[in-house]
């Protein structure tokens, strides 16, 4: 009983969190200047064809009722239709696994890189590529994704000429080759495997000074058996809980990166539908990209209790 409230309880304050938030999102978007009746019919539209417009879109009706209408729609899996009266969850399930593909391999990335230079940062701390990797996180922590991949884009696409900057897709809707998925990944990855570098790191350090750790040391025990076997079974909540962390922050990432290096995923959709003050478009990409979050999230809480009481 005890783990189904350590899962329920959470679950529920995730729930009750992203319907605040889409309650927002929709507050935000109709602040925004001018209207998605507007922005199909454009400029020339008169007042009887804008009013008409709205009525047909349910723009004329209060936004609590407008948001009411739009997510016991979304409980059924009917997102509702786009200002322009394309289906929403037709053109979501077309763009999301794009966005899927490419998160999915940055938070891989993630996990591999920092996992092997944090343990390597613990274990040799002395050692010429440990000291690099002091400051060489910290600059990544530091830089947002969209300055990362600026950055890539000028060193590897302008200057150098290695790597395309923009993302051409073949039929399928995909990048056409995997060589269009390295700088969108790495701009993502990037400030991820430089923030959790540092996380494996500190927690393999705080157990290094558990006595068990030290028993381990002076028995004589390899340095691979000692980390493997006695340091990262019990650094491995803290570790899982920084990868959690960046799940949300790989996918918030991604809509920004699609935008830059002209990605065919669900980035494009939300910034075509803020431009048509699309209120419905825009609520239905951030709650989908907030349930693949909170699904993620509810697995890590999954793994971290698994890691403690195993450790235990």
């Amino acid at each position: 009983m005890s783990a189904v409230k350590a899962f329920a309880l959470p679950a529920l304050r995730r729930v009750v969190l992203l319907v605040t938030l889409l309650a927002i999102v929709f507050v935000a978007v109709d602040l925004l200047p001018g209207s998605a009746a507007r922005s199909v019919l454009g400029r020339e539209a008169g007042a009887t064809e804008l009013a008409a417009k709205e009525h047909e879109l349910g723009l004329d009706r209060a936004l609590p009722v407008q948001f009411w209408h739009w997510i016991t729609g979304v409980l059924t899996g009917d997102f509702g239709r786009t200002a322009r009266g394309n289906s929403i969850g037709d053109m979501l399930a077309d763009k999301f696994p794009q966005t899927l593909l490419l998160g999915g391999i940055a938070l891989l990335l993630t996990v591999v890189c920092s996992l092997a230079l944090g343990c390597w940062w613990a274990m040799r701390p002395k050692a010429f590529g440990s000291r690099l990797l002091q400051p060489t996180t910290t600059i990544a922590v530091a830089v947002p994704e969209f300055v990362c991949g600026t950055v890539l884009i000028l060193v590897f696409s302008l200057a150098t000429g290695w790597l395309p900057a923009v993302t051409i897709t073949d039929r399928s809707g995909f990048p056409a080759g995997p060589e269009m998925l390295v700088l969108p990944v790495l701009a993502l990855a990037i400030p991820q495997i430089g923030w959790n570098t540092r996380v494996v790191r500190s927690a393999l350090l705080d157990v290094a000074a558990a006595p068990h750790v030290e028993s381990a040391v002076l028995d004589g025990l390899p340095r691979r058996t000692i980390l493997l076997r006695h340091m990262l079974p019990f650094a491995a909540p803290t570790i899982v809980a920084g990868y959690a962390t960046s799940v949300g922050m790989l996918f918030g990432g991604a809509l920004v990166v699609e935008t830059l290096f002209n990605y065919p995923g669900v980035g494009a959709v939300l910034a075509g539908s803020v431009a048509d003050r699309d209120t419905a478009t825009v609520a239905a990409v951030v709650a989908l990209t907030a349930i693949v979050i909170m699904v993620l999230l509810a697995c890590a809480d999954f793994v971290r209790t698994w890691s403690t009481r195993g450790a235990r």
